[in-house]
């Protein structure tokens, strides 16, 4: 495409320039200060003068440190190239929306075959990945292991924790690979704890052995710096951050009957305010999950459930939506002032590591519930709690780790240490206020094992898949696992079905967005006010114990809300406010209507109307747009 650079204006042309300096750079860093060629001599050793060149690198960038400037080229490139002036369109082997580990490990795989455009909302570290504290559940082998622990153990404490719902032969096939992924990873640079020699291995809520690896208690923070740094190296793979993917387009939303397959998607380019179509017939959704459609979460703020809202609109499949997973333990902090203080998730893992749930009184009040206490399976940890706060009236329960030794938290957890330091509480000395928090969500967009949907072409790998390995309730450390083998059963079926260098069906021309006679929002105090309604009904109706009659109410106000958001979506030009309430009510709608179906209580789904499991209802809710 020939580009007319008087067209490229402002930030783009501080781009072209940043560009120019950098190749005049590497001329320069070929080339020794002696003008001779920089490549290795007969000594071995490289002959650049880097202090005769430095001040042709900006700063920070000495010590060929050239990854970022590879990131500007690839930027430069998509953003007028394939982009253009006038086009704006971008076409791409394959697009990863979502930037965790399961859109990050999919992208990493998949670049050795063709160019992959990976889009964040945000910014590439504001992901359930980035803040997943607790580790990653792997039956090491059996020289790494603890003893008596097998893969057909950890199968079994998975069924057991999914109530009913999980389907074996998903959930063995995710565990088998376990030792695969912590190959993988560590291919990434992700280093997990040791001791003396071996994996320091964790135990949290229903893992009946120690098998939970991890970083501290940050171990999904070093997973995504591994995933990301090695994405940035790989010349195939752009990483688009504040890409917010509004829709997804397929040949049947452009009028085909017989033909249903995705060509890419409608996608909001944040920085520049600007709608772009990105093409691709290989499209991945890795959005994470929908925390942020309740009150009180431990998820961060781009989790409103994106992917599902859009595989929804698209047609695709959703299942399971009314098992919501709230963590028993989210700090409590009345004075909180900032989300990353409201969404505090103090590990489950503490509990692991001998953390005890007490109340007011100093009683051990979850042993009435499960024999395990404070290390059952999340959903009855939840409703013990729950029940716990509605007899006593007290605002919290608390996590007691004040027995175990001198130094022991600061060691073991030392991000949960320091930042209850910073919001005034000494764990070591007093108990941890908690109370439970929507966490993840265990229904999804409907797919195998591999990732594919119903949509040819359409992928959704991690949390906003909906494979059978979660059931009514997740384990505790299996996402992690999950994102990581999923992205590489997915690969592997994409080369497939799609396999580099075919030619597909001749697309539909696919219409530029138009924004019409829409006008920019101009009462932001209606979309906040939505926002906030939203979350308030999801919270008081649908959260840890639900009642017919509280859904009912729940149905009727997401229908009026529905028309608000719709009527608020076509009349005024988008932004990230607007597309993430549109998806919020989305996914609210879809929680409320699967939970509605489900007459019994079972996992996560709990109903005083009906309060015991029914084999009538021992299979998936699945709910499909038509």
């Amino acid at each position: 495409m020939w580009i007319r650079m008087g067209r490229v204006k402002g930030k783009m042309w501080e781009k072209w320039k940043k560009w120019k300096k950098w190749k005049k750079w590497k001329k320069c860093k070929m080339r020794g200060a002696d003008g001779k060629d920089g490549k290795d001599g007969k000594d071995g050793k490289r002959h650049d003068s880097h202090n005769s060149h430095d001040s042709h690198i900006p700063s920070g960038w000495q010590n060929g440190n050239e990854g970022a400037w590879r990131s500007l080229r690839r930027e430069f490139f998509f953003s007028t190239v394939l982009l253009g002036a006038e086009s704006r369109q971008m076409t791409t082997d394959f697009l990863v929306i979502g930037a965790g580990v399961a859109g990050l490990s999919f992208a990493l795989r998949a670049a050795g075959h063709g160019t992959v455009a990976v889009l964040a909302k945000g910014s590439l570290y504001e992901s359930n990945t980035a803040w997943a504290q607790g580790g990653i559940a792997i039956v090491l082998p059996e020289s790494e292991r603890e003893n008596g622990d097998s893969v057909d153990s950890h199968v079994a404490d998975t069924l057991d924790a999914g109530a009913g719902l999980c389907q074996e032969a998903v959930v063995r096939e995710i565990i088998r690979e376990g030792a695969a992924t912590v190959e993988d990873l560590a291919a990434y640079g992700v280093v997990f704890d040791r001791e003396d020699g071996h994996f320091q291995l964790g135990k949290e809520g229903g893992h009946s052995h120690r098998r939970v690896l991890h970083t501290r208690d940050t171990t999904g923070l070093a997973v995504a710096r591994g995933l990301i740094e090695s994405a940035r190296r790989h010349p195939n793979i752009t990483l688009l951050e504040r890409h917010f993917a509004i829709d997804l387009i397929t040949t049947s939303k452009l009028g085909a009957v017989a033909d249903d397959r995705i060509l890419g998607a409608y996608v909001l380019d944040s920085k520049r305010n600007e709608v772009m179509v990105m093409r691709s017939d290989r499209v991945v959704l890795a959005t994470g999950g929908c925390g942020k459609v309740y009150l009180y979460t431990t998820n961060p703020d781009c989790s409103t459930g994106d992917g599902v809202a859009m595989a929804w609109r698209a047609g695709a499949a959703i299942a399971n939506m009314e098992f919501i997973q709230f963590h028993p333990t989210c700090f409590y902090n009345p004075a909180a002032t900032g989300p990353e203080a409201r969404s505090f998730l103090v590990s489950e893992a503490v509990r692991g590591e001998g953390g005890v749930l007490i109340n007011g009184k100093g009683d051990d009040f979850t042993k009435q519930s499960d024999p395990r206490g404070s290390l059952a399976p999340r959903d009855i940890v939840a409703r013990a709690i729950d029940r716990e706060l509605k007899r006593t009236g007290a605002p919290c329960v608390f996590l007691d780790v004040t027995h175990r030794p001198k130094g022991f938290m600061a060691d073991r957890f030392p991000y949960i240490h320091e930042n209850l330091l910073k919001f005034g509480l000494d764990c070591a000395k007093q108990p941890i206020p908690v109370v439970p928090a929507a966490h993840y969500q265990c229904g999804g967009v409907v797919t195998g094992v591999n990732g594919r949907t119903g949509i040819a072409g359409l992928y959704a790998l991690g949390e906003v898949a909906c494979t059978g390995l979660h059931g009514a309730n997740r384990l505790a450390s299996n996402s992690l696992l999950e994102g990581n083998v999923m992205a590489r059963l997915a690969v592997t079926d994409v080369f497939t079905r799609f396999p580099p260098g075919r030619t597909p069906p001749e697309p539909p021309p696919i219409p530029a967005w138009e924004a019409g006679n829409a006008t920019e929002a101009d009462e932001l105090v209606v979309i906040y006010h939505n926002w906030d309604e939203i979350r308030r009904l999801m919270w008081d109706y649908v959260s840890i114990v639900r009642t017919d009659n509280r859904l009912r109410r729940a149905a009727t106000r997401l229908r009026n809300l529905e028309k608000e958001v719709r009527e608020f979506y076509w009349g005024h030009r988008v932004n990230t406010d607007i597309l993430e309430l549109r998806n919020l009510v989305d996914t609210a709608s879809l929680i409320v209507e699967c939970a509605v179906r489900r007459k019994e209580s079972r996992g996560l789904h709990f109903t005083l109307d009906h309060p015991s499991p029914s084999e009538r209802f021992l299979s998936d809710t699945v709910v499909r747009k038509f």
